[in-house]
């Protein structure tokens, strides 16, 4: 994460936190799993609020993914696609994605770098309702801001650790959170079909 983006979160707090989670969801090059790391770590060292930056934290990301299933909604994928310059086959696979998993994919998509940015847009453009889109991408989005500023929280002054981790693992990362998606979705699938012969 540039050292810039780091000292204007130490310097203004919760509100670049926000701005930077609306941003970094929309789709800007955010590196926002680290933001959120170093945020929980300057948590623990008392120079950020502990209220004020889970709430920025999760304000942010609820704010952009809304605004991207708007977007999406508005104004569609082939538009929004060319708009944002996301590459075609990554547009692509969150629509396949989004096809096979739907709601699932919104709540754990977080994980999925690349996918996020553009899971949201996907269920717009696939007319999902209001309500749908936020049973699922709502809780997603307060958990996948837990997890990164729990992290930092408890790694402190040792948050830069996880950047060579991330970057050696992070096939590893990836995999991980579609098995999730997968096993969400099966799940989901099970219990609704349960639900009906009840």
């Amino acid at each position: 994460m540039g050292h810039a983006m780091l000292q204007l979160l130490l310097r203004h707090g919760a509100p670049v936190l926000f701005l930077a989670q609306v941003l970094g969801i929309f789709g800007l090059p955010i590196p926002d799993e680290l933001l959120l790391t170093a945020a929980g770590a300057l948590v623990h060292k008392g120079q950020l609020s502990a209220l004020a930056t889970p709430v920025a934290a999760v304000g942010g990301c609820l704010t952009g993914i809304t605004l991207s299933y708007l977007v999406g909604r508005g104004i569609g994928g082939a538009v929004l696609h060319r708009l944002l310059h996301v590459h075609a086959e990554t547009f692509a696979r969150a629509q396949r994605w989004f096809e096979e998993f739907g709601g699932w994919l919104l709540a754990f998509g977080y994980f999925i770098p690349g996918v996020r940015h553009v899971t949201a847009i996907s269920a717009g453009t696939a007319g999902l309702s209001f309500p749908c889109f936020a049973r699922y991408a709502y809780p997603g989005g307060i958990f996948w801001c837990i997890v990164f500023l729990t992290i930092g929280y408890y790694l402190g002054d040792r948050w830069r650790d996880i950047v060579p981790f991330t970057r050696a693992h992070w096939t590893i990362i990836v995999a991980a959170a579609i098995v999730m998606v997968s096993a969400a979705a099966v799940f989901g699938r099970a219990l609704r079909q349960r639900t009906r012969h009840v």
